[in-house]
């Protein structure tokens, strides 16, 4: 008789995990040349208003996101999983934990920002009862640098 699958365990991360998650969004294909992954988990963890959540599967990091909020809205940036472990109902289990930690801070609403060619992720996120709110996201490198796609 097959076991039952093992439970993922979801937390937010401590100083050993951090290389996990790197790890974890590289595979996943998260992380761009100008973003510091490593600086974005420490300015997350820095404050109360923001963490990273790690889903673990036997041990193994699977599922993250960072979540934080600015006391009006949640935001979710770096949702990710194992490449090995899509199509597991992970990608949901790992939302939900961001919905459920901004929910216990008060927080009513969650919004998120995925590039507009990303019509996977677009699918994903519709599945999950999230929609499109028609917005134009404007950005400003405030060093100097040119604009990022």
């Amino acid at each position: 008789m097959k076991s039952p699958a093992p439970a993922l365990t979801i937390a937010a991360i401590e100083d050993r995990d951090v290389a996990d998650v790197i790890a974890l969004w590289r595979r996943s294909g998260l992380i761009r040349e100008w973003n510091d992954p490593a600086g974005d988990i420490a300015l997350a963890r820095r404050e109360a208003n923001a963490t990273v959540l790690l889903g673990r599967e036997n041990g193994a990091a699977v599922a993250s996101v960072l979540v934080g909020h600015d006391g009006h809205r949640g935001w979710v940036y770096y949702v990710s999983v194992d490449p090995d472990h899509r199509h597991k109902g992970l990608g949901r289990a790992i939302m939900r934990a961001a919905e459920d930690w901004l929910q216990a801070r008060g927080i009513a609403k969650l919004q998120l920002m995925v590039r507009g060619d990303n019509a996977q992720v677009h699918a994903f996120y519709e599945a999950l009862g999230y929609y499109d709110q028609k917005r134009v996201t404007f950005a400003k490198w405030l060093d100097g640098r040119e604009p990022t796609p």
